[in-house]
């Protein structure tokens, strides 16, 4: 009778071992990794012209919501990370253009992702690189034309545009253009923030798969922590230096939702 659980004993190791040794194999290759931004306000669903209330207690309705991410990074559970090729990482999300809001990320390297990291803005390397180097959603004459400022050659990283019954502006309106990559000859005001996302579940690369990772961005969190502002103190903000404060705020304006893994 020993020996004969013995032989179950070995026979289960033997298929657990098998198992895992064919799941490990599955992971090979390399795969996509597609991202949604599915933008919010607070726990709705963002929609131009509805009234939300900020933290403040007031009360605004958007017209205008986009704003650049770049430079992505995945990061296995062990800390390891694959940087990707950063000329292909540059999207402007626009609340306006749907397919804006979903990207792939190509020739993922095989593996088990746990976050996900990038930053909100364009780079100060890019940002200073000859205007021929900058396509597609970085091109100052085309997709990027009203995210980008001439008089101060920089892009906009972040831009949300309203109004308000707190807004004592032309219109009630609010506009705030967060920009400012850290100067090019000199240091200025460095607005780019650093985002770090941990998925509540892993993320499967690799050769057959085709995983999905869908982000809540909240457009409310603008006005909240660290800082609280309101739209009374000041509903028009377009120099770096004094959009920091909304800068640091709509750092944590991301959450991973959930993973589909295929």
């Amino acid at each position: 009778m020993k020996k004969f659980n013995l032989l179950l004993s070995t026979i289960a190791l033997c298929a657990l071992f098998t198992i895992a040794s064919c799941n490990k194999e599955k992971l090979k290759g390399k795969g996509p990794i597609t991202l949604h931004f599915d933008n919010r306000a607070g726990s709705a669903d963002f929609a131009f012209l509805t009234n939300y209330t900020n933290a403040a207690g007031e009360e605004l309705q958007f017209t205008t919501f986009k704003y650049y991410v770049s430079n992505f990074v995945l990061v296995k559970a062990d800390g390891s990370e694959y940087v990707l090729p950063q000329e292909t990482t540059y999207h402007l999300l626009n609340e306006a253009n749907s397919s804006s809001l979903e990207f792939t990320l190509t020739d993922i390297p095989a593996g088990e992702y746990t976050k996900l990291k990038f930053i909100v803005g364009v780079d100060s390397l890019r940002s200073t690189m000859d205007v021929a180097s900058r396509t597609g959603d970085l091109d100052p004459a085309g997709a990027g034309a009203d995210m980008y400022w001439s008089w101060n050659s920089g892009y906009i990283f972040y831009k949300i545009e309203g109004t308000s019954p707190a807004s004592t502006e032309m219109g009630n309106m609010f506009m705030y253009h967060v920009g400012g990559y850290g100067g090019y000859s000199t240091p200025s005001t460095n607005n780019i923030r650093t985002i770090q996302l941990t998925a509540p579940s892993t993320i499967t690369a690799g050769e057959g798969h085709a995983p999905e990772v869908h982000i809540y961005a909240d457009v409310l969190e603008a006005f909240k922590t660290p800082t609280a502002y309101s739209i009374a103190s000041g509903a028009m903000v377009h120099m770096p230096a004094s959009a920091s404060v909304i800068a640091d705020n709509y750092a944590d304006m991301f959450k991973i939702d959930h993973v589909h893994n295929e």
